[in-house]
């Protein structure tokens, strides 16, 4: 190695705080096997680069996370080692007698464990969670059985609603339309909350933990270039950053795209062994054993982060409480003009992301969490037994588990763009999905109506229930909700009362149905003010004949949970025809591998206007 790039990572280690090796490892200034040869040669110890004969000690995830795995009895070695960062100061500063470990890569040990123990680790992906809190997970089972009880209990209220005698029919009447008012009062209730995020001050370079980041990738070819070049510009060190991608084990093509890429080692490519189910979820419990950073993020396929987003995350979270397990970053639809669609989806995000989301951190209240952009503490998801594999929608579950477990999720107002589906078919399918995991989740959690509420308390019970099932329930009812005020309030008069009490019912079905276009429409229409898109602002007063296509996917989705309960609906990216800031058009070529650690000052300087422009568009 020419002295200059031992220098350079030699300087990166002491700004970053960590290790010379994994400075020049994961800077791309050096590639690992060359690496891992000398490394084996300094120690006088045998290199493996073929297979390994793995001995019957091999354990997932221990052996990888240790870096230490056994061999079988005759081998060159008793054991092989992929040591990392400090691991390979320590090997070179002792002496390595005759008989101590063979030397292979961590690349080479983790493809040759998940191939002799594909089946343990599937199994572990997909049912750690049943198996160790069962009370928490949705499972395998077919749904016919939990929703068959609920339609019987419904049918029962209803039938006691109809013997009830007059008086009392009323009060129940007067108490139902209470508390769909108070449901539907954080929505409204968030409009009104515009205080916001509070600026932290960076943590200095040696201070920031090591970030792991996480993309599920399952038939992504067209994007997954897109994701690889956003990543590898994100503003943090490069030592401290580890960057799983994982494929499925039929996806080709997708594997194919990324091993045409050169990455440095913090990029890894993990393939999740076949099995079932093949979900979303499933696969990030895969990588979850291996995450080696203190903090965790999600990104989806189509994602392009604002690349300074993981160090305000982590400033963050070292100012918190240990209370506040999670953040939730901003999504925003950066295609709005390819479809009535897109459009529509754009303004239920920026409602969602730009108002509902920040209140709910605000209050310290439970919030479905957006299943992208979605950054946490590592340990606390290992405490939790990381994702529902069987639930669809895990980052609504994830949300509501951690509530639960006395957790709370804060908000992070850092931008991540995302594509918006272009067709209704592929908007209907993803909706349907959405909708049926939320579904999962209130059936998962309201097997003990009780225990729940009690763990959460009153106003945060509340809370969930109006954000999950309440929202599943008010896209069923919908049509025929609007369909009854239109004709009671719109085409024929409400019978005249001079007395106040038979006037109640009727008053509080009209604040309902004000209240409910108020949440259709104002959250967006604030959106949009606050993010200067006036553009989009006119078509607000579309959204609630949009919500008839969600009312829809709503029963579609009931339809599909007793039918296929654990079916990913996939939603293709990658068709995007527009992109108002133009990241959704990242080339390839542009992919950088050295990380913004390793940029000079002047360089950075000159990053740093449009860095500023594009955060000033997407926060």
């Amino acid at each position: 190695m020419p002295a200059a790039l031992l220098a350079r990572a030699a300087a990166l280690a002491r700004a970053a705080g960590t290790d010379a090796a994994t400075a020049l490892l994961h800077a791309g200034l050096m590639a690992e096997e060359p690496y891992y040869r000398a490394l084996a040669r300094a120690l006088g110890a045998p290199f493996l680069d073929g297979p390994i004969p793995f001995g019957p000690g091999l354990r997932f995830p221990d052996s990888l996370t240790a870096g230490l795995a056994p061999l079988v009895t005759g081998a060159a070695a008793p054991c092989v080692m992929a040591p990392r960062g400090r691991q390979i100061a320590e090997l070179l500063a002792g002496a390595v007698t005759r008989g101590g470990p063979a030397i292979t890569t961590p690349t080479r040990l983790r493809e040759a464990v998940f191939a002799a123990r594909g089946p343990e680790i599937a199994a572990y992906a997909a049912d750690t969670l049943e198996r160790r809190a069962p009370e928490w997970a949705f499972g395998r089972e077919p749904a016919n059985r939990p929703l068959l009880i609920l339609g019987l209990v419904l049918f029962t209220l209803l039938c006691l609603f109809a013997a009830l005698p007059p008086a009392l029919a009323f009060a129940a009447t007067v108490l139902a339309q209470v508390f769909l008012l108070a449901m539907t009062g954080f929505r409204i209730a968030a409009l009104f909350s515009g205080e916001p995020a509070p600026e932290v001050p960076p943590l200095p370079e040696r201070d920031l933990p090591t970030y792991t980041v996480l993309v599920a990738l399952y038939r992504e070819a067209a994007v997954a270039d897109r994701i690889a070049t956003a990543l590898a510009r994100l503003d943090y060190p490069a030592a401290k950053l580890d960057i799983k991608f994982i494929v499925e084990a039929d996806d080709c093509e997708t594997a194919a795209t990324l091993a045409r890429i050169p990455f440095p080692a913090r990029f890894e490519v993990l393939t999740a062994p076949p099995g079932e189910p093949r979900t979303k979820p499933r696969a990030l419990n895969v990588a979850l054993p291996l995450a080696r950073g203190s903090l965790l993020v999600v990104y989806d396929a189509e994602d392009v982060p604002e690349p300074g987003q993981l160090r305000e995350a982590a400033a963050r979270f070292a100012r918190a409480p240990a209370g506040v397990a999670a953040l939730q970053g901003r999504l925003l639809v950066d295609n709005p003009e390819d479809s009535w669609a897109a459009r529509c989806f754009t303004l239920e995000y920026a409602g969602l992301f730009g108002v509902l989301n920040p209140a709910l951190a605000r209050w310290r209240l439970p919030m479905p969490l957006g299943g992208t952009s979605t950054h946490i503490r590592t340990q606390v998801l290992r405490d939790l037994h990381g994702w529902d594999a069987w639930n669809v929608t895990e980052d609504a579950d994830l949300g509501i588990r951690l509530a639960l477990a006395g957790y709370e999720v804060g908000d992070l107002p850092s931008g991540t763009v995302e594509e918006a589906p272009v067709l209704w078919r592929a908007w209907l399918r993803q909706r349907v999905r959405w909708i049926k995991g939320f579904m999962q989740t209130s059936l998962t959690h309201g097997r003990r109506p009780i225990a729940t509420l009690r763990r959460l308390g009153p106003l945060r019970a509340l809370c969930a229930l109006a954000l999950v099932p309440g929202t599943a329930l008010s896209a069923l009812l919908y049509p025929p909700c609007l369909a009854l005020a239109v004709r009671d309030f719109l085409l024929r008069a409400a019978p005249p009362s001079p007395a106040f009490w038979e006037n109640l019912p009727t008053g509080l079905a009209l604040t309902l149905f004000g209240a409910g276009l108020v949440v259709l429409t104002l959250p967006a229409a604030l959106g949009c003010a606050r993010r200067g898109w006036r553009d989009l602002a006119w078509f607000v007063p579309v959204l609630p004949v949009y919500f008839c296509l969600v009312s829809l996917a709503a029963w579609l989705a009931l339809f599909e949970l007793v039918r296929a309960p654990n079916r990913w609906n996939k939603t293709e990216h990658g068709l995007a025809r527009s992109s108002r800031s133009g990241r959704l058009r990242l080339r390839p070529g542009q992919i950088r591998l050295a990380s913004s650690a390793a940029v000079s000052s002047a360089g950075r300087a000159r990053l740093s206007a449009p860095m500023k422009r594009f955060r000033a568009s997407i926060t």
